[in-house]
């Protein structure tokens, strides 16, 4: 068995399922509403999130997971005899990376034991590289080896995603190179990438079902004669298309495995309702 544990944030989307089966420990994102607090995925969930979204006069905020909370988690497993290995969130799209260096510092010599990977990325992007070490944990790999697996898929993987509008992503701070897009015909929907780290724009499509052609295009050519690839949608309160996406995809590519996510209120309250995209890995 592993002596190491492996430790995302909630913005990887990996469905609990698949965290039970590879026991990834999970650290909760914040979201702020109407004074309340929130952790991602635990106290709010996606559908309440979205319903209430719906009709909402404040809207909501976020923040990452705190130091205290990061401390608290890595600490409890290794006063269970393990060392940790985190992999977060790009720190240019978050401070939780940053949040988990402090909290190793808050744990004295102790944090000796936690070692932390920025992604680059998020969504599934990010899921997939945690998946990655904890495959190579299962395979018997040594944390560091673990860690450099992690660190190879970020090479290996990525993530495209349509946006109904960049509204929320621009109000959150989280636009990068897709600020280009501000601006353009309303009714023009933008499709982006995660790219060194932060939300790029790609191209403007004209309506939601070519965008989503185009992001199984995207997708298409960059697994093109690779083995072993693995899908997985993301959604923001758009199950059916997210579903029909991850089909077709599935019946072109002739993946290894796919996986059906949604976004989570933290991701949502930037990305907005609406939001599609589709994730890969590949060996």
């Amino acid at each position: 068995m592993s002596k190491f544990a492996i430790v995302t944030d909630s913005t990887s989307y990996i469905p609990s399922d698949i965290i039970q089966k590879h026991g990834i420990t999970v650290a909760p994102q914040v979201l702020i509403w109407d004074n309340q607090t929130y952790r991602d995925g635990i106290d709010i969930q996606p559908t309440e999130f979205y319903s209430r979204l719906k009709t909402a006069k404040v809207m909501p905020s976020t923040s990452q997971v705190s130091p205290a909370t990061m401390q608290e988690i890595f600490q409890g497993l290794v006063d269970k005899g393990m060392s940790v290995l985190g992999i977060f969130i790009s720190s240019k799209l978050s401070g939780t990376l940053q949040s988990a260096i402090q909290g190793k510092d808050m744990m004295g010599s102790a944090g000796d034991k936690v070692t932390l990977v920025d992604s680059q990325s998020t969504a599934m992007g990010l899921g997939f590289q945690a998946l990655a070490a904890a495959r190579a944990a299962e395979a018997g790999a040594s944390l560091e080896e673990a860690a450099a697996q992690a660190e190879k898929a970020h090479q290996r993987s990525g993530v495209f995603f349509a946006v109904d509008t960049l509204e929320f992503l621009h109000r959150g701070g989280r636009i990068g190179g897709a600020q280009r897009f501000i601006g353009s015909a309303l009714n023009l929907k933008p499709i982006l990438a995660v790219k060194e780290g932060k939300v790029e724009g790609v191209e403007r499509i004209r309506t939601k079902s070519k965008a989503h052609d185009r992001v199984l295009e995207l997708v298409a050519e960059q697994v093109k004669g690779k083995s072993n690839v693995r899908l997985a949608t993301l959604h923001a309160n758009s199950a059916d298309d997210a579903k029909s996406l991850l089909e077709r995809a599935a019946a072109q590519l002739s993946p290894v495995e796919t996986i059906f996510t949604e976004v989570s209120p933290v991701v949502g309250t930037h990305a907005g309702p609406g939001t599609v995209g589709l994730a890969y890995i590949y060996d």
